[in-house]
């Protein structure tokens, strides 16, 4: 199983981004769908999750009306979409897929290498 995250990049605060996450190696319409970031000397925390078809999301407090989670199984690909962005979103962002609900907790089975949003204010 790979994920390949991309989109990351600096942007002003206020600014929008959209991460890709592109799988590969599974049959991702079976999978779970998580985002998790990490910001410097900080634990990994969640972001969002959504589940196989998209028609469940879940969200941290932090982003909820800011972030939008969503999938595209025909091209096995997951996105968050942000916006409103603050410098306290600065963070590596990660992926992670599997295939039992894992929801908010970083036990997910499969991670992406992460890609870096850094928010500027």
């Amino acid at each position: 199983v790979q994920l390949q995250a991309s989109g990351g990049g600096l942007v002003q605060a206020g600014g929008s981004l959209r991460l890709s996450c592109a799988a590969s190696g599974v049959t991702f319409s079976n999978y779970y769908m998580g985002w998790f970031r990490q910001a410097p000397g900080k634990e990994r925390e969640f972001v969002a999750a959504i589940n196989w078809s998209g028609r469940s999301t879940w969200y941290s407090n932090s982003v909820k009306g800011r972030f939008t989670i969503s999938r595209d199984n025909a091209k096995n690909t997951v996105y968050l979409q942000m916006n409103s962005l603050k410098s306290e979103d600065t963070a590596v962002y990660y992926c992670a897929a599997d295939r039992q609900y894992s929801g908010s907790s970083p036990t997910y089975a499969y991670w992406g290498q992460g890609t870096l949003v850094t928010v500027s204010s």
